[in-house]
């Protein structure tokens, strides 16, 4: 697991071209498998979401990190490396908050470990999400894995 788990803030495109610079460097992977998780302006009601704030548990966060990616990696023998960023923060519709990147010796068992990476974030990591409305109201968010 890499330092800059945790974000301060939106993922920005020099980051993620900086990490898919640096994973083009590694020959014996053959596939890498990318998800970019965004914010939806979802309408609720009549309220429209313009962001979401991020809280997390930070230690804990880390520690069941480890445990995804060591997951991943009992579970898809081919899988080479998992990288998982995720914001804290606030982040405006549009943006991106969450980043994963699974590379693999082959496309297939990097498709479905990035997938499995990302349904095992979404139940486990201990990051809240506070919705923020057009109106200067907000909501916690329940996360649903649909």
């Amino acid at each position: 697991m890499t330092a800059n788990l945790l974000i301060d803030g939106p993922i920005t495109r020099d980051m993620i071209s900086s990490i898919l610079a640096s994973f083009g460097n590694d020959p014996v992977s053959g596939g890498h498998s990318v998800f970019l998780g965004q914010v939806r302006a979802d309408v609720k009601g009549s309220k429209q979401v313009v962001a979401i704030d991020y809280s997390a548990y930070e230690d804990m966060v880390r520690k069941e990190a480890e445990k995804i990616t060591q997951s991943i990696f009992s579970e898809f023998n081919d899988v080479r490396s998992v990288k998982i960023m995720h914001s804290t923060g606030r982040v405006n519709a549009g943006e991106i908050s969450l980043f994963v990147l699974v590379s693999s010796g082959h496309r297939h068992q990097a498709m479905e470990a990035c997938s499995k990476t990302v349904e095992l974030i979404k139940s486990n990591l201990p990051i809240w999400k506070k919705e923020i409305f057009s109106d200067n109201t907000h909501e916690w968010q329940q996360d649903s894995l649909a």
